[in-house]
């Protein structure tokens, strides 16, 4: 009885969302904060772009005061939002769109919903299946080799920085062998969370296969890239991973770090310098990040 008091309880609880309809990922669940969202393809936005159809401030969402309708103001964007194929401008006053209405910006849509939290569990569900990896949480394979091109092509578009972190965890061969493919798993997910923890999140990541992890970073020197892979180096050393008994085995990871240059073809070059810079990270020691040269 208790839990289905509790389905009924989440049935009468209904929320403001977009899921996106065109565009990558396809299917993405966005919940709409009371505080609302901004739009743009400048990472601080809350719902990050990366294309050049996209402006840096492009538009704001944000639920009216009788949580019965939603509110768009185009933040004088240059190309527009559409709502339902049709073009809305720049105006003293805010739209009000209700649910099932179609928002486009760029080359992005995403349809308006006002669901409930059973809705929402199954929505997420399904992206979760497509897009993520089931054992980190970070994003697949496909899903952060996707980012990294729209990234790459909007960097090179508007000269704009864009940097790269590759890494892996160091002798993870070494945990499963002695301590359990369990053990493995979880040394897996704890670098997952960390990576979550103290990403912003417009950084996106993904595992890319084994132990390596790709960390894509808008609008960031190689430098600042360079201050984010320390940090993360330094805080996966500092805290242990807790093993049965109560014993904490100490993990490391080694990290490579390469900035977009004007030789760079494709977001695969890129990749390719910061694996070399790994390669170096690993060769001198690990437990240390390198910038490709």
């Amino acid at each position: 009885m208790q839990e289905y008091a509790e389905l009924l309880g989440e049935l009468d609880t209904r929320e403001w969302v977009l899921i996106r309809y065109v565009g990558q990922p396809m299917g993405e669940f966005i919940p709409l904060p009371l505080e609302g969202l901004s739009i743009g393809r400048a990472p601080e936005n809350g719902l990050c772009l990366p294309e050049p159809e996209v402006s840096r401030r492009h538009a704001r969402l944000s639920i009216a005061a009788d949580l019965e309708a939603v509110e768009l103001r185009d933040l004088g964007s240059t190309n527009g939002v559409f709502i339902n194929g049709k073009r809305v401008y720049a105006n003293p006053g805010p739209l009000k769109l209700k649910a099932e209405d179609v928002v486009r910006v760029g080359g992005h849509a995403f349809k308006l919903k006002h669901m409930d939290a059973l809705e929402r569990r199954y929505h997420q569900d399904m992206v979760a299946r497509t897009t993520l990896d089931p054992l980190t949480g970070v994003g697949n394979r496909a899903t952060v080799l996707h980012q990294l091109e729209s990234h790459f092509d909007l960097a090179r578009r508007h000269r704009r920085p864009l940097s790269v972190i590759l890494a892996d965890l160091d002798w993870f061969k070494q945990v499963n062998d002695t301590h359990g493919h369990r053990t493995g798993d979880r040394a897996l997910e704890s670098f997952g969370a960390l990576l979550h923890l103290r990403l912003r999140g417009s950084d996106p990541v993904g595992r890319l296969g084994g132990d390596e992890f790709l960390i894509v970073l808008p609008e960031t020197s190689v430098m600042m890239a360079l201050q984010a892979a320390e940090g993360l180096r330094r805080a996966l050393a500092e805290h242990p991973l807790e093993l049965e008994g109560g014993q904490g085995l100490r993990l490391t990871c080694s990290l490579g770090v390469a900035e977009l240059k004007d030789g760079d073809s494709d977001g695969g070059a890129l990749l390719a310098r910061a694996d070399a810079a790994l390669y170096g990270a690993k060769a001198g020691g690990r437990d240390r990040a390198y910038p490709a040269p």
